[in-house]
């Protein structure tokens, strides 16, 4: 994959946000998941940009990219990069967080998309409301309440494996990469730092508005209820459709790259 001195910055209004940006033909953007950066998609760009232009942006707060210094959307400082290069409409792929975004920009800057795949998440307005996330959740709190980082990340990485499975069931190069890039993330920022993020809500409503292909994709071991949600995100779209990647959990492109591929790659040729 490419290394550091492909990443280049972008001047946003609130300081420097970095990116990824290599192949060339129709951009594809591909968004990565919370606490981690762009290098979480090391295993797709190389194929990807063989024959596309594939920008990765570190998300603002994570990886090379400025922290917040006021409130700020996260689709807000996606079109403002995407107008920088002047790389709409794109598809936006992303995971987790990343997925976020992607439906968060589609909905407030549909003009700078032309396709959507979302992992590992719906919309802003969904919430992971299982006993197992919601004791994940807190324990994050309670080891970052304390100070406590390598704590946060041990919590972070059983998170990777998710509720059915130990981490001795991935390849360990998974939970080691991403806890790696973890840690830079939260060494930017300090103990009670406030949350500048501002979040888009709304968003079921209008989901029928979405007039671009959507394509949600989940691994077989997520919760039933985002796999509800993505279901339901495929079908009130004009043009959704929903896949599984089997035993994999929330990092389908990670666990199951070559069943992931070959469906990202198959949904952007139909395009």
């Amino acid at each position: 994959m490419n290394g550091a001195a492909d990443v280049r910055l972008f001047p946003s209004s609130d300081g420097d946000l970095a990116y990824l940006d290599t192949g060339s033909g129709d951009p594809v953007v591909l968004l990565h998941s919370g606490y981690v950066d762009h290098r979480f998609w090391a295993g797709q760009i190389p194929a990807l940009a063989a024959g596309y232009r594939v920008i990765a942006p570190d998300v603002r707060g994570h990886g090379a990219s400025a922290n917040a210094s006021k409130p700020f959307r996260w689709a807000d400082d996606l079109a403002a990069l995407l107008r920088h290069l002047d790389a709409g409409p794109a598809v936006l792929v992303g995971v987790s967080m990343g997925g976020v975004i992607a439906t968060d920009t589609v909905l407030e800057h549909p003009g700078l998309v032309r396709a959507v795949v979302t992992c590992g998440a719906v919309t802003g307005d969904f919430q992971y409301t299982d006993p197992w996330h919601t004791a994940l959740r807190a324990e994050y709190a309670r080891t970052l309440g304390a100070g406590d980082v390598e704590g946060w990340l041990d919590a972070f990485v059983r998170g990777v494996a998710g509720e059915h499975r130990d981490l001795d069931a991935l390849d360990p190069e998974i939970p080691r990469r991403l806890r790696e890039m973890a840690a830079h993330t939260l060494s930017k920022h300090a103990p009670g730092e406030p949350d500048l993020h501002v979040p888009v809500t709304g968003s079921w409503s209008r989901l029928p508005k979405i007039d671009v292909p959507v394509l949600a994709v989940n691994g077989s071991l997520e919760p039933a209820g985002l796999l509800a949600a993505a279901e339901r995100l495929a079908r009130e779209v004009p043009d959704g459709r929903a896949e599984i990647v089997e035993g994999a959990d929330h990092y389908p492109n990670l666990e199951r790259p070559d069943l992931f591929d070959e469906l990202l790659l198959c949904f952007l040729r139909s395009l």
